[in-house]
């Protein structure tokens, strides 16, 4: 018996010979990326429909350009983390943005540490991007440098070969004590977003601050206590959420009025929000009895206040996290860009009553 014929595999040239267009307008009409005219357009995508043509083979497509198409962005810990928080969600917005005006497709990768192995390994990638600054170090930096794999990052992992977005951390949660300071307050405290403990959101001493593994969270840290009076008391938040700032709120405020702090600076406004509701159920007025800032300015309409916070616009950092992988795919050395942040006085400071 004679077996199954074999089709021949519909070309785009096929399309464009049909359609009586040369191959180039025909490439035109699939990727969307250049002018074509509607009338030839349609054309184009009725020869395709019959001849049952489903598009270019992007695997073809990424060898004849050297290139895979995809650039890994990866998030430390759970990605569900992430997409809880709203700056987080801007940046990667601001990211996405710039890779799909490149033509290039984000994968979303979350890295556990070393436990997990190497999530990156098994996929072809141009570039990697860690948008959202994480550990000072990360084993993947190795892996991806022995490829030949550009990495950017925003803050880290610190290494002279990852591009960065740079934030002035430090300047910017001095900006924020200052305002304190200036509006007369001198029992100050501070909380932290994770430093790398572990534990459950508790005090934590200046001297354990060299030990943090994240460095904008300890820089943001470093800048308080270099500006704050000497004695200022820090809490670390198990988690940069709503919960546990009010958790680390009530930590602070729920103690006698003697020792309880005026001012709180917040190193995110999801834990700026959990001291406010904390102060809340704790009958104390928000700023009258205790000042709050923040940091990222971002948009919480169930939070019926204003923050003073310091902005960090999440969809720019995430653009410009783009570019920097623009130029570093176009051969450019790895080079960092300061990315500006600036206070906004809203209405959660006073003066102490």
């Amino acid at each position: 018996m004679a077996g199954p014929r074999q089709t021949r595999k519909v070309t785009l040239r096929d399309v464009a010979s049909r359609a009586g267009v040369s191959i180039s307008t025909a490439s035109l009409v699939f990727s969307g990326r250049g002018p074509v005219a509607a009338a030839t357009a349609d054309r184009v995508r009725d020869a395709a429909s019959d001849l049952g043509y489903a598009g270019p083979d992007p695997l073809a497509s990424s060898l004849r350009q050297g290139r895979a198409g995809a650039v890994a962005v990866i998030v430390e810990e759970r990605l569900r983390d992430a997409f809880r928080d709203p700056f987080a969600l801007a940046v990667l917005d601001g990211l996405a943005q710039e890779l799909d005006a490149m033509g290039t497709s984000m994968l979303l990768v979350a890295d556990h540490g070393e436990a997990s192995g190497n999530p990156v390994a098994g996929h072809a990638i141009d570039a990697a991007v860690f948008a959202l600054c994480g550990r000072s170090a990360s084993p993947l930096v190795d892996h991806l440098l022995a490829r030949g794999v550009p990495i950017i990052g925003s803050g880290a992992p610190i290494h002279p070969a990852v591009s960065q977005v740079v934030v002035d951390e430090h300047g910017a949660s001095a900006e924020a004590t200052r305002h304190l300071l200036d509006l007369g307050h001198r029992r100050l405290a501070h909380v932290t977003m994770p430093l790398g403990s572990a534990r459950p959101t508790s005090p934590v001493r200046p001297d354990e601050l060299e030990r943090a593994v994240y460095p904008d969270a300890r820089e943001r840290a470093c800048g308080f206590v270099d500006t704050a009076p000497p004695g200022s008391l820090l809490v670390e938040a198990e988690r940069p959420d709503v919960a546990q700032g009010e958790a680390a709120g009530r930590l602070l405020l729920d103690v006698p009025v003697a020792q309880r702090p005026t001012g709180i600076v917040a190193q995110s406004d999801l834990l700026a929000a959990g001291v406010v509701r904390a102060a809340e159920s704790l009958g104390l007025r928000v700023p009258q009895d205790v000042s709050v800032t923040g940091f990222d300015a971002v948009d919480l309409p169930w939070l019926d206040r204003t923050l003073t916070t310091i902005v960090q616009p999440g969809e720019a950092k995430g653009r410009l996290l783009g570019e920097l992988t623009r130029r570093r795919l176009a051969g450019e050395p790895p080079a960092s860009e300061p990315f500006a942040v600036s206070l906004r006085v809203g209405d959660t400071t006073s003066g102490p009553g």
